[in-house]
């Protein structure tokens, strides 16, 4: 039901992002025509109070005609002589002036065989014909402003760039709520799976630790001291798994907070392997693998905790094992690498898919496998791990193929002291 309301909300909240797009859009769009037919009429009545003028001097108009009777040259301008260029270029500043319409402009007069004596608008072009001289000669008056556009884009000013600016910001916030819905879905999927795996974690241990219990009670013989022995350890087992999965959990929440500080030590980390593989070899034992050595590293110090980067080899030991098939074949290297210390763990277990690559490391995140629970854990044990690597200066990287195993490599700092 959340999720649906999730989906209901995020497309309805699109639709009406898009509805006020469109309508700041189309509102700039008609605020900048707007602009233009101002323009186109302020560009009008200065040229026809130009030509008006111009057509009332006839001394003027008599000079422009005969000048341009001497040549068929379309450009009427080049034969004027400079006391008509002056008398238009005068009267187009006075009246651009008077109508408070400042931009760069150009003129010409030029011949055209036009039967009107209306403006004609081409862009930023504007012709008028030249009445008096026009029915002998078709003089026309063309008006030019190079930089319309730019002039409208001015004019609009604070209007244009203020759009701009909500536009740009109801798009961000916009994306980051649907971010945010996103990642919240996100985390709520991974604490109702965490929830999920912690209740059939919790329950396995608990119901054996009940039957051990009624068991001793019940049993007739139990006076018997391997019968005791059998059922407490049972419960002592069962115990310890409690234990160590409630602390998995509680560990990690403080790492992240930064309440447990770690303890660093110069430790030999050749040791600290040894160490771990013998507590975790009855496991593989069990299960018949096998566990092979390669430490080639000649500089193996470093300064760390010695409690959480055993752990750290616990954890990816322990998955080596869980995921494999059969039995379990695991190879732990070391070697140096620019005053580096690389550890590697890798298994030819079942391997992780490429798309879960990225959110191996996540917490509670774990790879799907249905509602199977053949592999137990909350999903906790590679966040954690990522996380001490972290804390002592290095990295962690993971390689992984589909039925050829995986390879967890560990970069750490060497301890120069």
């Amino acid at each position: 039901m959340k999720l649906y309301r999730t989906t209901i909300f995020v497309i309805i909240s699109s639709i009406a992002l898009v509805a006020v797009l469109i309508i700041q859009v189309n509102w700039i769009i008609q605020t900048a025509q707007i602009k233009e037919e101002l323009f186109n009429e302020k560009a009008n009545i200065v040229l026809s109070k130009t030509v008006e003028a111009l057509c009332s001097d006839k001394e003027a108009c008599m000079n422009m005609g005969s000048c341009c009777m001497k040549d068929n040259r379309a450009d009427c301008k080049l034969e004027l002589r400079e006391g008509e260029i002056n008398k238009i270029d005068s009267l187009l500043k006075n009246y651009m002036q008077f109508y408070n319409f400042h931009i760069d402009y150009s003129f010409e007069v030029i011949k055209e065989n036009s039967n009107t004596g209306d403006i004609v608008i081409y862009h930023n072009v504007f012709k008028k014909r030249l009445e008096e001289v026009a029915n002998k000669n078709g003089l026309e008056l063309k008006l030019i402003f190079p930089e319309k556009k730019q002039f409208i884009i001015a004019e609009m000013g604070r209007l244009f760039t203020t759009s701009v600016i909500l536009i740009i910001v109801v798009l961000f916030m916009f994306w980051r709520t649907v971010l945010g819905l996103i990642k919240e879905k996100k985390i709520s999927e991974h604490t109702t799976d965490f929830l999920n795996n912690m209740t059939h974690e919790f329950k396995t241990p608990l119901t054996n630790i009940a039957l051990a219990s009624k068991m001793m009670v019940k049993d007739s013989n139990i006076k018997q001291e391997d019968k005791i022995r059998h059922y407490s350890g049972i419960i002592l087992q069962e115990n310890e798994k409690l234990r160590i999965q409630v602390e998995q959990v509680l560990s990690m929440t403080a790492l992240e907070r930064g309440e447990i500080p770690l303890t660093k030590t110069t430790l030999d980390f050749h040791h600290l392997i040894n160490e771990a593989v013998k507590c975790i070899g009855v496991q593989i034992e069990n299960k018949h693998g096998v566990l092979k050595l390669d430490l080639n590293a000649t500089k193996y110090y470093i300064l760390g905790d010695k409690n959480h980067l055993t752990n750290v080899l616990c954890n990816l030991i322990d998955n080596s094992i869980k995921y494999s098939k059969e039995s379990p074949s695991i190879n732990i290297g070391t070697k140096n690498s620019d005053q580096k210390f690389i550890l590697t763990v890798s298994d030819r277990g079942i391997g992780i898919e490429k798309e879960y690559l990225n959110k191996i490391f996540v917490k509670f995140f774990r790879v799907p496998t249905g509602n199977l629970h053949d592999v137990k854990g909350f999903g906790l044990g590679l966040a954690y791990v990522k996380k001490v690597v972290e804390l002592h200066g290095g990295i962690i990287e993971l390689h992984s193929k589909i039925g050829e195993g995986t390879i967890f490599t560990i970069t750490l700092p060497l301890n120069n002291e």
